[in-house]
């Protein structure tokens, strides 16, 4: 997968080299086919991240959202125009768009950023989406997966699905956009976040972090290690209810940073899964879990965190059971059936 996308960025670099679109960075591979673990071994969806960087001339600024009626945290991405003129870049021979924005289109036959993929002055996950499919398209042939696969790009609005196939095996993969904060672990993408998420809405994800410590936990736990174990079977199990796979992920999370690494040696695996199951227990009784990154002021150090996410206080993912008397009773339903 990763090999797939890495080909699908090196070839559409290319091609954009002396464009004002948004600069492809290296793709990152998240979420639980990337951790080890799923809850659908026959559907198995390979989720990527492509950070997206301003082209030359053009700077990103990230501006929070503060609607509350919204849930999570939102960004809006500005652009802006920044000035490129020679004697600011010797080894470019062009003007910049901020002081001579005419003579440039005139002179690369190129629109800039606001011109081609933002909503007013924001940067808009759609055009992006409905650009990077174009570029797909233009670009298959020309990349060696082509000789054996046939692809298949699946519509969507907020990310580019790509289905591969051939005589013997198909997967699915799903490629997100985003923008680094601060050079850390959190990322704001164009996932969507409900049917109504607006179009220069980008939600931040904590996703790519709690991959991170899931690869950081295999470096220190035992090499037969049952922690995935229990992820894998409370999710397959969970996986044709109506509850959160993410609240049991959590769980199992906050477990690893808690409990000696040694103690998740497969011969403790009952005892791992007694655990797992009684604080899913405590917690759904109680109407209370903690996000595990947000406001984690226990991570592993190689984990960065922007100041204002380490300083946050940690959202309680049951936050919604307290509103829903309807919705606790089903989720302590479904702990039972477990």
């Amino acid at each position: 997968t990763m090999a797939l996308i890495d080909n699908f960025t090196s070839v559409i670099g290319r091609a954009l080299t002396g464009t004002f679109y948004p600069v492809l960075q290296q793709a990152i591979g998240f979420g639980s086919a990337f951790e080890g673990w799923t809850s659908r071994e026959q559907d198995v969806v390979y989720r990527v991240v492509i950070p997206l960087t301003p082209p030359l001339g053009h700077t990103f600024h990230m501006e929070r959202d503060n609607d509350q009626q919204r849930p999570g945290r939102n960004f809006r991405v500005r652009v802006e125009l920044e000035c490129s003129c020679p004697w600011a870049y010797q080894d470019e021979n062009l003007l910049c768009f901020l002081h001579h924005p005419d003579v440039v289109r005139r002179r690369t036959q190129q629109p800039n950023l606001l011109d081609s993929l933002c909503t007013g002055v924001y940067l808009d996950v759609k055009k992006i989406v409905v650009w990077f499919y174009a570029l797909v398209r233009a670009s298959w042939r020309r990349l060696p997966q082509s000789r054996s696969w046939h692809l298949v790009l699946l519509s969507s609005t907020r990310s580019c699905n790509l289905r591969l196939n051939n005589n013997k095996e198909s997967f699915l993969v799903k490629v997100l956009f985003g923008v680094q904060r601060h050079s850390s672990d959190i990322f704001i993408t164009s996932r969507s976040r409900g049917a109504q998420t607006p179009s220069i809405m980008w939600p931040e994800t904590y996703a790519m972090a709690e991959t991170k410590f899931f690869k950081h936990m295999a470096r220190r736990v035992p090499q037969d290690s049952s922690h995935l174990k229990c992820l894998q079977l409370l999710a397959c199990a969970l996986a044709c209810k109506d509850f959160s796979i993410h609240s049991v992920k959590t769980i199992i999370m906050h477990l690893l940073n808690t409990i000696p690494v040694s103690q998740w040696h497969r011969k403790y695996f009952l005892l791992q899964l007694s655990d797992a199951l009684e604080q899913l227990r405590l917690s759904l009784e109680e109407k209370y879990l903690e996000h595990f990154i947000l406001g984690n002021q226990k991570l592993p150090e190689e984990i960065r965190l922007p100041q204002d996410v380490q300083r946050a206080k940690p959202p309680n993912l049951f936050h919604g059971l307290i509103q829903d008397p309807a919705a606790h009773s089903q989720a302590m339903q479904a702990y039972l059936d477990l």
